[in-house]
Order: C-alpha cells, then structure tokens, then sequence
C-alpha cells in the first residue's frame, strides 16, 4: 500500500510534466483536472493517514511538489497564451469587401448657401469674405450708421468686453466696405457668413444666423438692374414668376425696397406661411446710398450700385418649410437626416 501511494504520486507528478497546453481550452481542461475542486491532487492528501508515521513527512513533501508544479506549469502556460494574443495579428483578406460607411448628409443651411452661391455664380458675382470680428467703423460708420443714428437700434449688437470698438458683425455688409475700400468698381460681389445679434432665441429668431449679402457698383447701375437680378434669384430659388418691390428703409441704401415673391394660397400651408396673403418675403435692397460711397472713396459722379442682404435660415425655412429656426442648430440627428437625399438643384 506505501509503495503504490508513492507510485501513484510519481504518476500524477509525471503527467502534469508530460501534458501540452497550447490553447484555452487546453489550459481549461488542465485547470479542472489538477486544480478545480475535484482535482486528482486532492484523493492524494487523504493518503497520508495509511502512510507509516515515520514516511509521513516525505509523502507530504512529494505530494505538496506535485501541487505546486500543477500551479507552476497552469500560471506558466496561461501567461504564455496571453502574451500569444497580444502578439497575434489577426490576417486579413484584403480581397473581402469594406464594411458600408453609413453617409452623412449636409446640413439644410449648407445646401440652401451652397444654391444661392451657384446662382450668383451664374450673374458673374464672385465670393467675398472676412473677418467675424469686426471694427465699428466698417460694420457701422462706413455704412452711412455714424454712432447717433438711430439705425444702430434697429440691430442689438454683441460688443468685445474691453474694447467697445470692437465687436461681432451683426451683418456681412462690413464685408462689402472691406471690398469697396481696398478695389476700385466695377464690384460684383456676394458676402456669405455667419452674424451675430444680442435677441431674445425663438421659434423665429436666433443670436446667431446666416447671410448673403450682395453689392455691385459700376458706371450706369440702375433700379432696374437691381430688380432683374433679385427676379432671377427669386425665380431660380423658388420657381416665383412674380417678385413685388415695397418702400423700405435701410441706412446704406436709398432709396430701398423689401422684396416678395409671389408664393400662392392654394393650400392652408401656404395661407399659413404667406400670412394669408399669397406673397413672401425674401429680403432687402436698395441703390448704394452716396454717401456710403464717399466713405469707401468712390467717386459718386463717375459710379452707382445697388447692394442686397438676405437671411440664409430664413430662406432655408421657407425652401423646406421649417417652422422652427431652433431646429437648425440643435444638431438632432434626427431632423437632419431628412436632408440625406435632398437636392435643391
């Protein structure tokens, strides 16, 4: 019985060396059988009561080697498939076809610009821009908006902290006193970007929006160049076969018209967006005022213009019927994937 007791040690110690552990679920096995809760190791501790007292103490010894070399080679070969993984690199079949990318789409403010900029293209407008951030004399002085006008109360204006000189343009007409300072006419240009105005946010209001503006100056440039442009614009962008100009003031044009198209009432939407109505407005107008001119050094006997602004949200709500200008700067997923498949051209 002592000698098969220790035989049976010699065995078990044996085939823990002998075994091969290359994967998991070779390490798994190995685990249960010489580890797990009903290991084979575990019979060989009760043994020791029919081993004679004076080789006790060496069948403890060997059957405690036998364990420890079941931990040794279990934590020796998990590390070494762990470090196997890390190591691996998966192959890959470069012949497979990509995964689908799921496209975007773009924001309905970027289409309805991205149009308006293809319509003036076609007129032979070209795109001016400049700085956010603008002085006081080119977003207001140069326009005929000198600091007692009462004009300035029309627009709520966000001031740089330290330096009231300084503030967001609340319209890209600066842009228009940048070009007309720095080129001499003819000027036949568009003034897409992004304003700024201290509103109250609502349902048809924002701090913040969109504009083009447009200005062209020549020699002879009359209201009725001003109007031919604005129909093409209305009839290229909505389809409008009737356009209607109304007296309108603004401080950098006289004299100055507010424009509608001609939108229908044959459905209660229309009767809704046009107030009842039939007509909409689209934006404003009007003949370069001289004195804006003689600010920007242009000689008024030799030149004249006329100048547009419009709000790109604006339009954008009209184009697809938006009744909420909030909807266009929440980023909701949701409410942009409509635009997924739109093409306004």
């Amino acid at each position: 019985m002592v000698i098969e007791a220790f035989d049976k040690v010699k065995e078990i110690h044996e085939a823990i060396e002998a075994t091969i552990i290359d994967n998991k679920e070779a390490l798994e096995a190995f685990r249960i059988q010489y580890l797990g809760t009903k290991n084979t190791i575990k019979p060989l501790f009760g043994e020791i009561r029919n081993i004679p007292n004076e080789r006790k103490k060496e069948y403890g010894q060997l059957v405690n080697e036998v364990k420890q070399a079941a931990e040794a080679k279990f934590n020796a070969a998990q590390n070494a498939l762990t470090a196997q993984a890390a190591n691996q690199v998966e192959a890959i079949d470069l012949t497979a076809p990509a995964e689908a990318l799921e496209l975007g789409s773009r924001h309905p403010v970027s289409l309805v610009l991205n149009h308006m900029i293809e319509i003036f293209d076609r007129l032979g407008f070209t795109v001016a821009e400049d700085s956010e951030i603008e002085d006081d004399w080119h977003n207001f002085t140069a326009l005929n908006t000198p600091e007692d006008h009462p004009a300035r109360d029309m627009q709520d204006t966000y001031y740089i902290m330290n330096d009231p000189s300084r503030l967001l343009r609340t319209h890209t007409s600066s842009v228009q006193s940048h070009v007309m300072m720095n080129q001499e006419p003819p000027i036949r240009i568009i003034a897409p970007g992004r304003v700024y105005r201290n509103e109250t946010i609502s349902s048809r209001a924002h701090c913040q929006f969109h504009q083009v503006e447009g200005l062209y100056i020549a020699e002879k440039v009359s209201f009725a160049d001003l109007r031919q442009t604005i129909y093409y614009f209305a009839k290229e962008m909505f389809g409008a076969t009737k356009i209607r100009m109304r007296p309108s003031f603004f401080p950098f044009t006289e004299p100055s018209a507010e424009v509608d198209v001609w939108w229908g009432c044959e459905t209660e939407t229309d009767k809704r967006i046009t107030k009842g109505t039939g007509w909409l407005e689209i934006l404003g107008c009007g003949m370069v005022d001289p004195a804006v001119l003689k600010n920007c050094g242009i000689d008024t006997d030799k030149y004249s213009g006329f100048a547009f602004g419009m709000g790109v949200e604006r339009i954008a709500m009209l184009k697809y019927q938006i009744d909420d200008i909030r909807l266009l700067f929440e980023n909701d997923v949701r409410f942009l994937r409509q635009f997924k498949k739109t093409a306004i051209f």
